[in-house]
């Protein structure tokens, strides 16, 4: 039995959402059709980018944390990867759709998370766990 989910989403230029999934986020890519769509080793679970022009629509929804976007898709990472990450994205003057902030403080639960936009404007989520 297999843990990892397939998830394929509207990404724009592929170009730029593939520079932006593998030298921001450090993905590596994976299966390809020419211009149409790539496969993204999102941490063990594969995205699919596809070429197009449509977009999501977000709203935000009320949360035990205050208002979240959704639709959202994210991943839990470990701390290293996630501060890797929080550095690319300032080096890169890429801003924050939430910044960093603690939920669940004190709690076994306790994490650190974010909101980001890809270049097409999908909303990630990424977290580390304080208790990995």
């Amino acid at each position: 039995m297999s843990n990892a989910f397939h998830l394929a989403i509207p990404a724009g230029d592929l170009d730029t959402a593939t520079k932006f999934y593998t030298d921001i986020l450090g993905c590596k890519l994976g299966n390809r059709e020419g211009d149409k769509w790539v496969d993204v080793d999102f941490w063990g679970n594969e995205l699919t980018l596809h070429k197009t022009e449509m977009k999501l629509p977000n709203e935000k929804h009320d949360v035990d944390m205050g208002k979240v976007p959704v639709p959202h898709f994210g991943v839990h990472l470990n701390p290293e990867v996630f501060n890797t990450i929080k550095e690319n994205l300032k080096k890169n003057n890429i801003k924050y759709l939430d910044e960093p902030y603690t939920r669940f403080e004190g709690r076994k639960e306790q994490q650190e998370t974010f909101f980001i936009k890809d270049p097409h404007g999908n909303i990630l989520e990424l977290k580390t766990l304080k208790n990995l």
